[in-house]
């Protein structure tokens, strides 16, 4: 059975795509229409990546992100039965929580509130102990190792791009800030379109590994070479647009700056501090560089570890991890008016600062936002953390937001009301 649809059919739901009862990959070996495989590219097809997302290494080359020797911090529980929490979707639709997650092809959710872990379900491969691929939440931490190496002065958010990387002079980047970067108001050519296979984000996919190289191809097949290739359009600093080489450049400047890998310093900054329960792993590319801007896969438990790190003003497990100001500056945003010409209905009044999305809503709630569905969702108000890893059959999470981010709503309403 396959669930890829016709034309104006709807997906299979995730009951019905669900990887266990369907069977994808079991058996020694898996019989072919049962094998996902990265060179034919079927580990992208739906429902084929309901199982990919949860299983990354069984398909591409990753370097690990290792916990440290110490103990995991405890997250303490106290449960809560949530699913029956009510809310509207965006198209006016009544929902609950609980169907909000099935609707959604969640593959796992936690939400933490006051610290305290109240409700942790699993669906489809994912497992506790289980990394699943965080798609561009990775970004989110690619900022803030940012954050930590600015305020440690071994980055300059002022300074140009070429004092970190002189590589990049004639690219796109060549004249571009470091803050330019960082908040992507940077004025290129790329775009980034996951349903066109002509848009430069699958060239960026094939060089960092994460689509098989054509026969034909004669493009980048590594990060480095992909980004030193990127053209200038438009200027620098006038509007926010959603553009991952952003974060790959980045993550090279946090790289040059700290003399350490992206996994090494990703372990020793906040891996290893936070406690985390598991290593983590990011996938990389045919010269073993890290994805930085879509990469890290996680388990569920230590993606919702670090959104409470967020939430708490950068501490956790005792101490301080992530120096406060670099939290308080993702959490005031960036500039809704540089944001707002990128068109993004589902997030009216929102800005990107730091490589995070920041609602400035009534209670001034942030996110981490990876396509299919990642997320960490932090609501300072409500003292409310919300990790979700999903495996949806669209890309864009113009296809989550209407009904995700009116449940989040209501359920820390509900929180806030004691219930």
């Amino acid at each position: 059975m396959s669930a890829a649809t016709a034309p104006n059919q709807q997906p299979a739901t995730a009951t019905e795509t669900d990887p266990e009862p369907l069977g994808w990959m079991t058996g020694f070996p898996p019989s072919p229409d049962r094998t996902i495989t990265f060179q034919n590219g079927s580990f992208r097809n739906f429902p084929e990546l309901r199982w990919a997302w949860s299983n990354v290494r069984q398909l591409v080359p990753t370097v690990n992100v290792w916990r440290g020797a110490g103990p995991a911090s405890v997250l303490p529980r106290e449960d809560h039965d949530i699913g029956a929490v009510a809310s509207t979707t965006l198209d006016g639709r009544p929902m609950t929580f609980t169907k909000m997650l099935e609707e959604t092809y969640t593959d796992g959710i936690a939400v933490l509130h006051r610290g305290k872990l109240i409700y942790e379900r699993y669906f489809g491969a994912l497992k506790p102990h289980k990394p699943h691929i965080a798609m561009s939440v990775t970004k989110s931490f690619t900022g803030v190792l940012a954050g930590i190496l600015v305020t440690e002065g071994k980055i300059d958010p002022q300074a140009q791009v070429t004092d970190y990387v002189p590589e990049l002079k004639a690219s796109a980047f060549g004249d571009a800030r470091v803050h330019e970067v960082m908040d992507m108001t940077t004025g290129l050519e790329y775009t980034e379109v996951y349903t066109d296979k002509n848009s430069h984000v699958w060239g960026l996919r094939r060089a960092n590994g994460m689509a098989p190289i054509p026969s034909d191809y004669d493009g980048p097949t590594n990060i480095f070479d992909f980004l030193v290739a990127q053209k200038k359009q438009g200027e620098h600093g006038k509007a926010f647009a959603y553009k991952t080489v952003n974060t790959d450049v980045l993550a090279w400047i946090c790289r040059r700056a700290s003399g350490m890998t992206l996994s090494d310093l990703l372990s020793e900054r906040i891996w290893t501090p936070m406690g985390a329960e598991e290593d983590a792993h990011y996938h990389v590319d045919r010269i073993g560089t890290e994805s930085g801007g879509g990469g890290l896969s996680t388990t569920l438990r230590d993606l919702a570890r670090f959104g409470e790190t967020m939430r708490d003003h950068g501490r956790f497990n005792g101490r301080q991890i992530v120096p406060s100001q670099v939290v308080e500056d993702i959490a005031r945003g960036g500039d809704p008016e540089k944001f707002k010409p990128a068109g993004y209905t589902t997030l009216p009044g929102a800005s990107y600062r730091n490589q995070w999305w920041v609602t400035h809503n009534a209670h001034g709630a942030y996110m981490a936002r990876g396509v299919h569905g990642q997320g960490i969702y932090v609501d300072p108000k409500a003292e409310m953390v919300i990790a979700r890893y999903a495996s949806h059959p669209v890309a864009g999470n113009a296809a989550n937001d209407p009904v995700t981010l009116p449940a989040y709503m209501a359920l820390a309403k509900q929180l806030m009301a004691g219930g």
